[in-house]
């Protein structure tokens, strides 16, 4: 916002954005290294069912997502692990661990692909059946292994319910952190195990766990968003048992996560926003300035929330209720992950800048409910405040952006009420290695650009960055990527990659009506 609007921003914004705001993500026998997968173990019907990977004992099971169709069959167990790996006969803790095996049967080879998922709060299974077709040529040769990282799913999940308060336009800034602070300080006192022992070093050594009882020498790991941080410390921890890398959506091992969320948004903003302005048809039904647009319109909101009827997405009823600024960035944030929700944005701004506010509280209810859904708030809080809050500063010029810069006095506050951790010292610093690195980036990504990609790649004498025109946050489901991932992870080799496939990538027209864009 200009100068004269800084404080206009809306005050519990960052508290409805937090589950959003960090990051928003995971010794074989040669080929068929999963061979005693196909014997039964015991002799009765149950145990038939039962199928070894090293000393794993698997049960089938099928994955699934609210938000995606159909199910993936796979095969699931349960895998414990120390609670504190400095005390390996201390207590244990249960992880949820999937095994999808190699669609060519005898083919598997000894190294199998660890997906690592978002956040941080994401669980790898329930991830997996929005992601599966981007695998689908990875998965001809090699086995698929999900871990739901400790604190996410069902790996001894940190559950905290209504930790993240909502903004209904009357309270202030500081009412909305203290209560906050109460909620999860009362979740941390609900616990039954330990929260400090749910960070990114702690998933790590799970990991590897993991990889020696299924028998694998080494793995290839695939993170996206968070679980790029993930992937960058395992293959950093344990080189030696990594085979490949590859980064979907880049965190810098450098980053403090969430740190630069806001500037990040506005940016993205700025170039999707420049698509309209470069549009005739946009141009002349939006005018010339749809940021100048949204930000008269979280002005208004912020000095009178309105009360608007809405359907729910979910049930179909007919709601009533304040639509506030924070709806309004909430939805922004949200549209802008990707290309086709944010070639939508200018004309839902436009609605609700005309009075129109039932489609945007009904996406902003819908996105928000989908983040509680599939984010874990309390694993979430064990990762941020053991990495990443002590180095959080307020920065001024986030106060003129759509997110504002509230989230650093927000974590800050529900970290001193939080078990926290520790990191390592060297934790933050830049990931360096000579391992096969393929890097992929949305050229609008809002949470984590291209230039974050650049800075890794620099220290990878054998990475490679690709940017893929137009797109936003999350590369491998786009064009020919899933080709490009397969090859190189048959190959390891992202130098040789033939990549000219994806300069057929272009830009989604911004719509001007919701019956779509101009021809």
């Amino acid at each position: 916002m200009h100068s004269n609007t800084k404080d206009q921003r809306p005050p519990g914004m960052a508290l409805a954005l937090a589950a959003a705001l960090a990051a928003l993500a995971l010794s074989g026998c040669g080929r068929g290294g999963a061979t005693s997968a196909d014997q039964a173990v015991g002799g009765d019907a149950d145990a038939a069912a039962k199928r070894l990977y090293g000393r794993i004992a698997f049960d089938p099971c099928t994955l699934s997502s609210a938000y995606a169709a159909g199910t993936i069959a796979a095969q699931c167990a349960r895998f414990e692990v120390p609670l504190n790996h400095a005390e390996p006969k201390g207590r244990k803790i249960s992880l949820r661990v999937a095994w999808l095996p190699a669609t060519e049967e005898g083919a598997a080879e000894a190294d199998p692909v660890f997906f690592l998922a978002g956040g941080p709060g994401q669980a790898a299974t329930e991830s997996w059946p929005l992601i599966d077709g981007a695998f689908r040529d990875v998965r001809k040769r090699r086995n698929i292994v999900l871990v739901d990282q400790r604190g996410t799913g069902q790996s001894t999940p940190l559950t905290c319910r209504d930790a993240v308060g909502e903004d209904d336009g009357t309270q202030s800034e500081q009412t909305m952190i203290d209560n906050s602070v109460v909620a999860v300080e009362r979740c941390a006192k609900a616990l039954s195990v330990d929260a400090r022992y749910f960070t990114t070093t702690d998933a790590i050594a799970d990991l590897d766990a993991v990889r020696a009882a299924i028998g694998a020498a080494r793995i290839d790991v695939v993170g996206v968003s968070y679980g790029t941080r993930v992937a960058q410390q395992f293959a950093g921890r344990y080189p030696q048992h990594t085979r490949t890398v590859v980064l979907d959506g880049v965190a810098p091992n450098e980053l403090v996560l969430g740190s630069e969320h806001a500037r990040n948004l506005d940016a993205a903003l700025a170039g999707q926003f420049k698509l309209c302005q470069q549009t005739p048809a946009c141009r002349d039904r939006f005018g010339a300035d749809p940021r100048e647009q949204l930000r008269q319109l979280m002005a208004r909101l912020q000095a009178a929330p309105v009360e608007v009827d809405y359907r729910d997405p979910s049930t179909g009823e007919q709601l009533r209720e304040r639509v506030t600024a924070g709806h309004v960035a909430m939805l922004t944030r949200m549209f802008s992950y990707g290309p086709q929700a944010a070639a939508l944005l200018p004309l839902v701004l436009n609605e609700a800048d005309r009075g129109r506010y039932a489609p945007l509280m009904s996406l902003s209810k819908m996105f928000g409910k989908q983040l509680s859904e599939e984010l874990n708030y309390g694993m979430q809080l064990s990762v941020s405040c053991a990495e990443d809050a002590d180095l959080f500063v307020v920065d001024p010029a986030d106060a003129d952006t759509v997110l504002g810069n509230a989230m650093p006095k927000v974590l800050g506050a529900q970290c001193k009420v939080w078990p926290t951790g520790q990191r390592p010292k060297n934790f933050h610093e830049p990931f360096k290695s000579s391992l096969p690195v393929l890097l992929l980036s949305g050229e609008l990504d809002p949470v984590t650009p291209p230039r974050y990609g650049d800075q890794v790649v620099k220290h990878l004498p054998n990475g490679r960055h690709l940017i893929l025109r137009g797109q936003g946050h999350g590369a491998l489901r786009v064009g020919c990527t899933p080709k490009l991932l397969g090859q190189f992870i048959e190959t390891a080799d992202a130098k040789k990659l033939d990549a000219r496939c994806l300069d057929t990538l272009g830009y989604v027209p911004p719509f001007v009506s919701f019956n779509g864009w101009e021809p």
